[in-house]
């Protein structure tokens, strides 16, 4: 086994585009299109703080179950992808989080939090990620 040490990957025929080849060497994956640009971890209850993150700016509370998350790294365009995975609440067995605007800004994100009876609700953890072209 070797190890490579760097600072900086690039390239050869376009500088922002690596191919790493996956499992069983039948297909390749882009690095970059294939990372999270952005990710948090919530504690959406009381008051609001973030326990952890990347490329992460700040989250806003909105009122109960209503946030606007802000990240650090400005998408290119609005066409980039939400995952929310991960709610959790001791009282609630279940949860849904989606998007309050049918149009996504390049650098923000509303989104709503319901429990199991579709009632708005703060969460203990909320897990956000996004993934997409950065500008």
């Amino acid at each position: 086994m070797s190890t490579i040490l760097v600072n900086t990957l690039t390239g050869t025929s376009t500088a922002g585009s690596i191919a790493v080849t996956g499992e069983g060497n039948s297909t390749t994956t882009n690095l970059q299109q294939g990372l999270a640009k952005v990710w948090t971890s919530i504690d959406g209850s009381g008051t609001v703080n973030t326990r952890d993150s990347f490329n992460y700016t700040s989250t806003t509370d909105n009122g109960t179950g209503n946030y606007t998350l802000t990240y650090n790294g400005v998408f290119a365009n609005a066409n980039y992808c939400q995952a929310y995975g991960h709610a959790r609440n001791a009282a609630f067995n279940g949860s849904f989080c989606y998007s309050q605007s049918d149009t996504y800004a390049t650098t923000s994100m509303d989104i709503q939090c319901v429990d199991e009876g579709n009632t708005h609700s703060d969460f203990d953890i909320l897990n956000v990620m996004f993934m997409g072209d950065l500008a």
